[in-house]
């Protein structure tokens, strides 16, 4: 699995992390192939909503060649949506299998034309600005429509990284990554319930 995370500035850093914690627990747990990724954005260095910066490692790249790509949140969402230079770098993952939003990371894949017909959610502030980008706006804190994942509010992060990883390897990949995040708040499915052998073997 090669992941693109997408970096702008003024994102919310912990809308990021926990998905990214919990995807990258695939590297130590057997059987899953693992996963390989890169900070991407349109500048090389990279401020959050509180000040922290950070450093991309691929810079205004082509995103298509990747399996999955993931946009996080932050009031700064709500004018780059609007950003058309921003909307045509993201729309070139229009291709990629798996797209994942957090928070109002979702704004973007709506503005990016990905929501289209599509249950999704988002921080709960942001609900009427999303909903005339998808078909039904959904009050939960994590959704999955076809190969389109969104969550909620900054910590739904954690929660959607963990219903990904269940989603697309199975609830034992799961509950591993869970147990080596120390977080016992998701609700994990049964085996038979996640994951599917068809999923799993085409990532």
């Amino acid at each position: 699995m090669k992941m693109a995370i997408v970096l702008f500035d003024g994102m919310t850093t912990l809308d990021f992390s926990g998905f990214f914690d919990a995807m990258t627990q695939l590297n130590r747990i057997p059987g899953t192939g693992g996963v390989s990724w890169r900070f991407c954005a349109m500048t090389e260095s990279i401020v959050d909503d509180r000040g922290l910066a950070m450093r991309a490692n691929s810079v205004s790249e082509n995103l298509s060649d990747y399996d999955l790509v993931f946009v996080p949140g932050g009031m700064a969402t709500r004018q780059l949506r609007h950003d058309e230079a921003f909307l045509a770098w993201l729309r070139t993952a229009s291709g990629v299998p798996w797209k994942v939003s957090v928070c109002t990371g979702g704004l973007l894949m709506g503005a990016a034309g990905w929501l289209s017909g599509k249950r999704a959610t988002t921080n709960k502030s942001a609900y009427d600005l999303l909903a005339p980008y998808c078909g039904e706006v959904a009050y939960e804190r994590y959704v999955r429509d076809g190969q389109v994942f969104t969550g909620g509010g900054v910590s739904a992060s954690i929660d959607l990284g963990l219903f990904v990883v269940e989603s697309l390897y199975g609830a034992a990949a799961a509950k591993e990554a869970g147990r080596m995040m120390d977080y016992p708040y998701y609700p994990y499915k049964d085996e038979g319930e996640a994951g599917s052998h068809a999923l799993r073997t085409q990532l």
